[in-house]
């Protein structure tokens, strides 16, 4: 399985970008997806996930309201739409894919990451 993640740029505070995450290599729609994100000499932290029906949707704190994850299980691809972008947002997202685990998912699979960098 590989994941691709685009997207990331440059953006001023109040913007907006649109994250995509392509998974191939195995049935996409076995898989949850999620998105997490690290910001220099920070721990990794999670971002958002949406389940293999792209029914049930998943957000931190921090996105709850500015972000929006959807996937299109016809393109085998992920979305991430963020929204209100300001600087502590800035990070490396990265996207994850992992079968159901539990009430969560185990993420097996990692993308390769894509900056976000927001100026006030």
């Amino acid at each position: 399985v590989q994941l691709q993640a685009s997207g990331g740029g440059a953006v001023q505070a109040g913007g907006s970008l649109r994250l995509s995450c392509v998974v191939s290599g195995r049935s996409f729609r076995q898989f949850g997806v999620g998105w997490f994100r690290q910001a220099p000499g920070k721990w990794r932290e999670f971002v958002a996930v949406v389940s293999t029906s792209g029914e049930i949707t998943s957000y931190a704190e921090f996105a709850k309201g500015r972000f929006a994850i959807s996937r299109d299980n016809a393109e085998s691809t992920v979305y991430l739409q963020m929204n209100s972008l300001q600087p502590e947002d800035t990070a490396v997202y990265y996207c994850a894919a992992g079968k159901p685990f539990g009430s969560d998912y185990a993420y097996d699979y990692w993308g390769q990451g894509t900056l976000v960098t927001v100026s006030s």
